[in-house]
């Protein structure tokens, strides 16, 4: 296809015995594994530059790589750091390589697929384990298949995972969490097989792996290997790593090697003819020497003492590659394969999709066991904000209702609703998280930014109306508030709101910049803005033009504060004191009361008004969400 555009584990956890159990256990129909469908995938020429920052002139990334793996091959990738092997496999796995210009072919039994058709064959496993650490691995497996493009019943679906779970040695680890950094999990090895067989369970037939042994010692590296291998094997599939410095007996696992070099071709064929290549270009491997450390001792030129002569000889090892036989070989393999296209017309047909719904309530259900494992989504959160309310009613502890303290009421009411909204931002680092999951399930095609976005609105209001439930029942009362079952409900109404409005900020700026610095810092200025704004600091009958017309009314938090101040003030009455000096002027003022209505008057605030307020705070969250939700639709 042309474009434009650490834990270590013990290697003797998992018997060899392992390896002979069916991924699909007979009973199931092998056809979601197995590949019957892909023969060969082949590159030709791939050649990726992107714009130097300094000279603003093309620079090579990559140039000129040609290879081809056959069905039930696994094929490493290896090559000095930088030397471009990340950015082919991304080629290879038609990932984003953020606006680099990538030229060249790849061919899937010699035909060259659309970007759709390849993604229902294919799936990739990124270096940093795309795994939620408050799962099992077991609901790993299972949300991962109810996700997957493919439709299954509960016990073809438990079936299939039981036969990843043994074929990959994870059988007795199956009830234990992925593991958080507070909380201890499995190791490090075995989230790199959990990693692996999730994507299994979707049935590609390709499989991708970015740094498959990353962070893990060569027993665990071998282990993790030798069944990726295993699995490629008995299923016919085709499996292309990137690998740093394997030990001896894992580099020998893989059936086809290419070495990179400064973005070049160095080597392409067997694991076993590696050595036999070199030595007959006048570099013969020492004797009980890793392989895979000889040929990267051999190409890496950054600390090579003498640059310019260790240049030259990478110069010639290119050069003696490119007229190498076995280079006429694989040229002239790639060559047939592209002349003889197998045409199968199940490479287009449409995987069946699991619809929007079961989707949705996928992702809900996960997201639900998620955030009352993790303590980070809302146990902190709930905590905090219990933690608030005990401030708030301790300082504004039972207010009266003499005149001294309408004032008191207001500042209260700002505090409540305003640092409610402001503490939002703890909400962050956790929408990062869930946002970073999203991303790598939808590059393996698992689901789209509409069902994360429903999913992620529905499964925060149960937590933030406890939140709201909870605080109020705390700060309401010991402040003093209205005293009636119907203001302290609306209260709690009011406050709910204001937090899924607080969200639904925090979710369309953090999916605009997915930094958590960025996003926090961001989020905070917004709701300073929102507090200045709002009503109280300023009331919008002296509010400056611009100001109010550009922010004031499409600041949540000014519905949410007029709604409190009505719900307060409406229907009481205030005592001006012994002295009878009415700090408000009103019809009560010969009865030296104060009714609470001239109070609302003083900020513009009028009464029977609430049905509208709540339309367009709804209005408001709702905005958010959608435009969130375009921020996720169009960042790839």
């Amino acid at each position: 296809m042309a474009w434009s555009s650490k834990t270590s584990e013990n290697a003797t956890e998992v018997p060899s015995q392992t390896f002979i159990v069916d991924i699909e256990q007979k009973a199931v129909d092998e056809a979601h594994v197995q590949n019957t469908t892909v023969q060969s995938y082949s590159w030709k020429g791939v050649t990726v530059t992107v714009k130097d920052r300094q000279t603003k002139q093309p620079k090579a990334i990559l140039s000129g790589v040609d290879g081809s793996v056959k069905a039930g091959e696994i094929c490493a990738l290896m090559g000095p750091s930088g030397c471009g092997k990340t950015t082919l496999l991304n080629v290879l796995a038609h990932r984003d390589t953020f606006g680099a210009k990538i030229e060249g072919t790849t061919l899937v039994n010699g035909t060259d697929l659309s970007l759709e058709a390849f993604r229902k064959l294919s799936s990739y496993v990124e270096q940093d384990d795309a795994l939620i650490g408050s799962l099992t691995v077991r609901e790993t497996m299972n949300f991962a298949a109810r996700l997957a493009h493919t439709e299954l019943g509960k016990r073809e679906r438990t079936m299939r995972i039981d036969g990843l779970l043994d074929s990959f040695g994870l059988r007795k680890q199956e009830n234990n969490l992925i593991g958080t950094a507070i909380r201890k999990g499995i190791s490090g090895g075995q989230r790199r097989r959990v990693s692996v067989a999730s994507q299994l369970i979707t049935g590609p037939k390709l499989l991708f792996l970015d740094e498959p042994t990353s962070g893990l010692d060569s027993a665990a590296s071998w282990e993790v290997i030798s069944l990726i291998k295993a699995v490629a094997k008995r299923n016919n599939l085709i499996v292309v790593a990137s690998i740093h410095q394997p030990s001896t007996s894992t580099f020998q696992l893989f059936d086809k090697l290419l070495l990179l070099s400064a973005g070049k071709s160095h080597y392409f064929g067997s694991t076993a003819s590696v050595g036999a290549h070199y030595d007959a270009l006048g570099h013969p491997m020492p004797l009980h020497m890793n392989p895979a450390e000889f040929v990267l001792e051999l190409l890496n030129v950054d600390f090579a003492p003498q640059q310019e002569i260790a240049q030259q000889q990478l110069e010639l090892l290119q050069v003696a590659w490119e007229a190498s036989p076995q280079k006429q070989i694989v040229d002239a393999e790639i060559t047939a394969i592209a002349a003889a296209p197998q045409q199968d017309t199940r490479l287009g047909q449409k995987r069946s999709r699991a619809n929007f719904f079961a989707v949705t309530l996928a992702l809900v259900h996960r997201s639900f066991i998620k955030s009352y494992r993790d303590v980070v989504a809302y146990g902190i959160r709930l905590a905090m904000y219990t933690g608030l309310a005990i401030m708030m009613g301790t300082v504004w502890l039972r207010l009266s209702n003499d005149q001294s303290d309408i004032q008191p009421f207001i500042n209260a009411i700002f505090f409540g609703s305003a640092f409610m909204s402001f503490m939002a931002v703890a909400y962050v680092p956790s929408f990062l998280e869930d946002r970073l999951t999203f991303i790598k399930e939808r590059a393996n095609g698992l689901y789209g930014a509409a069902a994360f976005m429903v999913a992620n609105f529905i499964i925060g209001l149960p937590y933030l109306f406890l939140i709201s439930v909870v605080f109020s029942s705390i700060a309401y009362w010991l402040s003093g508030f209205h005293p009636t079952g119907e203001a302290f409900l609306r209260w709690i109404m009011w406050l709910f709101l204001d937090l899924v409005a607080a969200e639904s900020l925090v979710v369309f700026v953090s999916s605009i910049f997915p930094i958590f610095v960025v996003s926090l810092a961001l989020t905070a200025f917004a709701n300073g803005l929102w507090m200045s704004v709002g009503g109280f600091l300023v009331p919008p009958t002296i509010l400056n033009a611009f100001w109010k017309y550009a922010f004031h009314y499409i600041d949540y938090q000014t519905y949410i504060f007029q709604g409190m101040m009505v719900n307060e003030f409406t229907g009481r009455t205030y005592s001006c004191g012994n002295s009878c000096h009415c700090m408000y002027q009103s019809d009560l003022a010969s009865q030296c009361m104060i009714p609470g209505e001239v109070v609302l008057d003083q900020y513009g605030y009028s009464t029977g008004r609430t049905g509208l307020w709540v339309g367009i705070l709804l209005g408001i969250v709702l905005g958010y969400r959608l435009l969130g939700w375009v921020v996720l639709a169009i960042r790839k």
